[in-house]
């Protein structure tokens, strides 16, 4: 399936995403506010999440075809100008290493049988996703959360459905197609059976044993839990998308 977004445009997203995050933590009245979304953690949490784990994506795509991602230390800060610092650092890690290593390089990426490439590009692609999700996670728990910009969004519905949806492991109940749909003429079908669960982009509102539409803000937010079902509207088989919500591929 072609990526709607070329690489460039993934650099600039990381990048943009990366900025909005620093901008909540610099605006945010305590770096130990609780991050509703993410139980159990803080603010400073959620920062030093974001802030290793692009220096520990930066190593592995530096690192090449490799058979384990990479393993690097790194301590956040606790001061917040230093944090901030530290996080600025990290995105451009993760950006010079993509930069150095270009779209199509192999390198281990934490898929096996999915939809997407082992590649650097397709990491690229879900570190847009990662990066968003988490700054919608720090919006929130300074009390101004925003919808994740479309760009990101639309390309974040497939992105899901590619790398995260799409496995080999068998549907363990009746084949069901589910069709989502963003507006715009936006939308993808993801079947589901005893082959496992396939994804193709599409034009129009499919036909499908479920239907959930919305923005593609609202889908992205409830793949990654953020929201419930309750966000989405939905026409056809609830039942489907609950059992696929609760599926955890073998």
């Amino acid at each position: 399936m072609h990526n709607a977004l070329g690489f460039p445009d993934l650099l600039r997203l990381i990048d943009e995403r990366s900025t909005a995050f620093r901008a909540a933590i610099a605006a945010a009245p305590s770096l130990d506010a609780p991050v509703p979304t993410c139980p159990g953690w803080t603010l400073h949490d959620l920062a030093r999440h974001i802030g290793g784990g692009r220096r520990v994506w930066a190593a592995t795509v530096a690192a090449g075809p490799a058979t384990a991602k990479a393993v690097v230390k790194a301590e956040a800060p606790q001061d917040r100008e230093a944090l901030l610092a530290w996080l600025a650092d990290s995105t451009r890690q993760l950006l010079d290493a993509l930069t150095e290593a270009g779209p199509d390089r192999e390198c281990w990426v934490g898929w096996t049988d999915s939809q997407s490439p082992r590649t650097t590009g397709a990491v690229a692609r879900h570190q847009v996703q990662e990066i968003a999700v988490h700054t919608y996670d720090a919006q929130l728990a300074i009390g101004a959360p925003q919808p994740l910009p479309e760009e990101v969004a639309l390309d974040g519905v497939e992105e899901f459905l590619l790398t995260c949806n799409a496995t080999t492991s068998p549907w363990p109940h009746e084949p069901a197609v589910v069709g989502y749909h963003a507006g715009g003429g936006r939308s993808w079908l993801l079947w589901l059976s005893a082959g496992g669960a396939r994804a193709e982009r599409l034009s129009g509102i499919p036909e499908a044993s479920v239907l959930a539409s919305g923005t593609a803000s609202d889908l992205v937010l409830t793949f990654y839990g953020r929201n419930d079902l309750g966000a989405l509207r939905v026409l056809g088989d609830r039942r489907v998308l609950e059992r696929l919500v609760d599926w955890v591929p073998e």
